[in-house]
């Protein structure tokens, strides 16, 4: 005998539960529907509202980015956005290194047995094994820099092979033992989706050409056989003539021979960047975006921070999404990554 009356109950629960879900399911459309509308109202009055600072601001942070910057086409005609921008970005300018303005530590050599006055050896700077974390706190900024005070300990990390997918900072200071590091160089990237394996410009390691060879002018930046940083653009062959050890490429330059160059041309967003100061010091930084207490910085604003921690010569890196930072395997800035650590090509590590 069939009870009905259990089947009805069922059917009125399962109808309520209908019911529940499309009420909630409906909400959240709706709540959804208005953020979106809120959004683009946002980026619309950004984009074609009264303020040219504000207008040429949103254009710079959307078009920096691979993976949004068909935001900016949005609202925009391609004539409008090159009046906004400019035009083509000009090439940089190259600025050949003043290597007297970096004197760079030495190591004290060890007293031989049976010696016994230390007075018999000469005062020198002894390379220090310390690693610096500092907070650095701006107008609508957050960061840290790490200063390392042996510039020898800097090399490159890289995933196994190129053309592949990358490897995330976190694999690569595990497969090298390196205590910290930032992302390095760029990579291709179409529509935000690459996989991290194809850099820009050229890799070196160890003193060998890994990447890029016959290429003309790319964005270099490295350290040679004694620990000086070279930032600027020259061809690999150039980079390989000053025995750089390690390099990759991005850019641009934001300060060679301790001038600011000019490079206002920038958005605001998550940034990676290094530099070196006059006593051979390495200084690494990072600065948060897309955060609510940290939209991000500029590149004025990188020069800014730079010139204050001393800098000589400093260069930018690849940030947006892939801007990370690591110190004895824990994670120090807020990545701006929804999906996690981004797979890189190159990376700055610390031996």
């Amino acid at each position: 005998m069939v009870n009905k009356a259990g089947q009805n109950q069922n059917t009125s629960s399962a109808k309520r539960a209908g019911r529940v879900f499309l009420k909630v399911l409906t909400s959240l459309l709706a709540t959804l529907a208005v953020i979106v509308v809120a959004l683009c109202s946002v980026m619309w009055v950004l984009a074609k509202g009264p303020s040219p600072t504000a207008q040429r601001l949103f254009v710079m942070t959307v078009k920096e980015t691979s993976a949004v910057g068909f935001l900016a086409n949005m609202f925009l005609s391609e004539a409008e956005l090159e009046l906004i921008m400019g035009g083509p970005e000009p090439e940089e300018e190259f600025y050949e290194m003043d290597l007297s303005l970096i004197t760079l530590p030495t190591v004290r050599p060890p007293q031989p047995v049976g010696d016994s006055p230390e007075e018999d050896y000469p005062e020198e700077v002894t390379q220090g094994d310390e690693i610096e974390l500092h907070d650095v706190i701006g107008s609508g900024y957050l960061g840290y820099m790490m200063i390392i005070h042996d510039p020898m300990r800097l090399f490159v990390g890289t995933p196994n092979n190129f053309g592949g997918r990358g490897m995330t900072l976190m694999d690569m200071m595990r497969n090298t033992g390196a205590v910290a590091g930032i992302n390095g160089g760029g990579f291709d990237d179409p529509g935000g989706t690459g996989s991290g394996g194809i850099p820009d410009g050229l890799v070196i390691l160890d003193g060998q050409l890994r990447w890029g060879a016959g290429r003309g002018n790319v964005n270099v930046i490295g350290f040679d056989d004694a620990g000086i940083l070279h930032v600027g653009t020259m061809t690999p062959t150039a980079a390989m003539a000053l025995n750089l050890q390690w390099a990759v490429s991005f850019g641009p330059t934001l300060i060679s021979n301790g001038i600011a160059h000019n490079v206002s041309r920038s958005g605001i967003n998550p940034r990676t960047a290094i530099g070196q100061r006059a006593d051979g010091a390495v200084l690494l930084l990072v600065v948060e975006g897309r955060q609510i207490d940290s939209l991000g910085a500029t590149y004025d604003d990188l020069i800014e921070i730079f010139l204050d921690f001393g800098a000589v010569n400093a260069a930018n890196l690849d940030g947006g999404s892939s801007t990370l930072m690591m110190l004895e395997g824990e994670i120090i800035n807020r990545s701006a990554s929804v999906s996690g650590p981004r797979p890189l090509p190159t990376a700055f590590l610390v031996s």
